[in-house]
């Protein structure tokens, strides 16, 4: 089953994606987060409502609204070799802004005060489905509720200072601003869906793609993760009281723009789009 949030009417209503259609959900829950929290996904498969056809509505984050975005960094084994990283001992995560997410199809712009190393990273990413707190990887995917696309788009003006940076708190600063350029309004496109767990059996055997106006840019496996999604929500939990809604990024693979030769960055006019099969295609124009 595919769970998205829809716009109609100027407002936003939680829907299952059947085919060309869209059926509301809105007599069950008002949002797709409400809905998760009462544990009325079963009940959504089979939940009738008002349809309406795809390509005549727009569609929102499927969650706008999570009590957070943690964004894995440094997990999959080529990109690392491509960052000229070492693989980490533990896992490595911020919380993205959630002011910045979008959905698919609305525009990332670019930000006027740093708008030439505009970068794409392509994720696979976890929706948790109930309260989520020091669970054990093989209990992990009791928590999950499906699985979605984020683009945690980065502004690499601050990747070359971290390996310059010298001292006890030069690169701690270094980095610090390094996430901020993941920070920027629309710089966490996330959707089209929620694909449920019935849509995906094994999120790490999981094939997804990056696309850069048609050009595959990213093509890997799951696989290749460092830490799997079982052993992220393991490690996190410990630490994280993770709530329905809540969004786990699992990190990007290789084939980002920095890492190039010669780099390459998204300009306005462009369009990047990332697929997994069973969840579908986040696309967004680029734009000033």
């Amino acid at each position: 089953m595919k769970l998205v949030t829809f716009e109609v009417d100027k407002q936003a209503r939680p829907g299952r994606l059947a085919g060309d259609e869209i059926v509301d959900l809105s007599a069950l829950a008002p949002d797709l987060k409400t809905l998760l929290e009462r544990g009325l996904v079963e009940k959504a498969a089979s939940a009738s409502g008002r349809a309406f056809r795809r390509k005549e509505i727009k569609l929102l984050a499927p969650i706008p609204n999570p009590g957070l975005v943690l964004s894995v960094g440094m997990n999959y084994y080529e990109h690392l070799k491509e960052m000229k990283t070492p693989a980490p001992e533990k896992p490595a995560a911020f919380t993205k802004s959630l002011a910045s997410i979008i959905g698919t199809d609305d525009p990332i712009r670019v930000p006027k005060s740093n708008p030439d190393m505009l970068d794409w990273e392509g994720e696979f990413s976890v929706v948790i489905g109930r309260l989520c707190h020091r669970v054990s990887a093989a209990q992990a995917l009791d928590y999950v509720a499906g699985y979605t696309l984020v683009n945690d788009v980065s502004a690499r003006d601050w990747v070359a200072p971290i390996f310059k940076a010298t001292g006890l708190m030069g690169p701690i600063h270094a980095w610090e601003h390094n996430l901020l350029g993941k920070m920027f309004p629309t710089f966490c496109p996330m959707g089209p869906c929620i694909a449920t767990k019935d849509e995906i059996r094994d999120p790490a055997n999981v094939q997804i793609q990056t696309r850069l106006n048609g050009e595959v840019m990213q093509d890997a496996n799951t696989d290749d993760l460092v830490f799997s999604v079982v052993k992220l929500i393991e490690y996190y939990s410990q630490f994280y009281l993770f709530r329905p809604g809540d969004v786990i990024t699992t990190g990007s693979p290789s084939g980002v723009g920095f890492g190039r030769n010669p780099k390459v960055f998204m300009k306005p006019g462009d369009v990047v789009e990332v697929e997994v099969k069973e969840i579908g295609v986040l696309r967004n124009p680029i734009q000033t």
